[in-house]
């Protein structure tokens, strides 16, 4: 289950005893929605910072030159 951390079933088991014994029964629903928030909220942040970037890498929009704009414009007929 935690192999990637190095923590075994043993390991985990005793991280839940020492939790309660730390916290108490009481607060550790409490404490576990604290936990869930403040992980929602680090991936709401680091989503709308990839989408900032995506934004920044975009391809910008090429310039008009000044000879593109005058050939392109007509003369308007003054009234």
């Amino acid at each position: 289950m935690f192999n990637g951390l190095g923590i075994g079933p043993t390991g985990f088991i005793l991280l839940i005893i020492l939790a309660l014994i730390l916290f108490g029964p009481n607060k550790l629903p409490e404490l576990g929605r604290a936990v869930g928030r403040t992980f929602r909220e680090f991936k709401e942040g680091t989503r709308d910072m990839m989408k900032e970037e995506d934004n920044k890498t975009k391809a910008p929009v090429e310039p008009v030159q000044a000879t593109q704009l005058q050939q392109e414009s007509k003369p308007v007929d003054k009234l």
